[in-house]
């Protein structure tokens, strides 16, 4: 009877949590992707199907991200469209992030232009694509980094990085504040910075930099504050010049909170 009332309280307490869908069509991957995010993403609930049409179980649900795997499949094919366009009419709320096996400029600059906001290639390592999640999951965007050289799409500006906004949108003393705080950041706080960009948690940008987990954090700290920012993800928003500049005597309260 106790076992009973533990595991009826638990799945209760999973309807409220938010949710985040994976669509994939062949079962062992879907099965492989569901334990992963289950173990990285524990404070959302994880559900899995086969295809879009399982989102309309979900109306009642407050779904924040829908993983949708195209595998091979071109963005321009008719079934990845209606299936991007069904996922935005049941859950008008959640962001989408489209899992493929390319990542190839001009399929991630199609994406983008539909409104995936992020886009995780099956060659990406796993720390990379969860990383890649939670930055959307906080309301940024996720995109591989553009190949120096690459082609545009005819009458397609493509957003700047990784989905942020790009330099045509900032007015002229935004970007004149950005251009400054460049000379601010030192060579290494620029190093830190683009992992931050990634989504990276501090372990990782210290693993790759060759750095203490405490100096990682002190270079963002310092980050912050050039930045004029509360936390890393409005550090990154700010540099890429989605968020204008805001001196911290308008918030003389305000705490630097790395984040781990």
């Amino acid at each position: 009877m106790h076992d009973i009332t533990n595991t009826s309280k638990r799945l209760n307490e999973s309807l409220h949590l938010p949710v985040l869908v994976i669509i994939e069509p062949l079962l062992l991957p879907r099965t492989c992707i569901l334990h992963v995010l289950r173990r990285e993403l524990d404070e959302l609930e994880i559900l899995d199907m086969a295809t879009v049409q399982g989102l309309d179980c979900t109306s009642a649900r407050d779904v924040r991200l829908v993983m949708l795997s195209i595998a091979d499949k071109p963005i321009g094919d008719p079934s990845v469209e209606d299936d991007l366009a069904f996922v935005a009419e049941c859950c008008p709320n959640a962001a989408t992030v489209v899992l493929s096996n390319h990542d190839d400029e001009p399929t991630v600059q199609a994406a983008m232009q539909r409104g995936v906001r992020g886009f995780l290639s099956t060659s990406l390592p796993i720390e990379i694509a969860i990383a890649g999640l939670r930055l959307v999951l906080v309301g940024g965007a996720y995109r591989p980094l553009p190949v120096a050289g690459m082609n545009r799409l005819p009458g397609f500006e493509p957003p700047d990085a990784r989905g942020l906004a790009p330099a045509y949108l900032m007015n002229e003393g935004t970007r004149v504040a950005i251009d400054r705080s460049v000379t601010d950041l030192t060579p290494r706080e620029q190093q830190v910075l683009a992992e931050l960009e990634l989504g990276l948690p501090n372990k990782l940008i210290a693993a790759k930099l060759g750095l203490s987990e405490s100096t990682v954090k002190m270079h963002i700290q310092h980050i912050m504050r050039k930045c004029a920012a509360h936390n890393r993800t409005e550090a990154v928003l700010r540099w890429r010049g989605r968020l204008p500049a805001q001196s911290r005597d308008d918030d003389p309260g305000a705490a630097l909170m790395p984040e781990t």
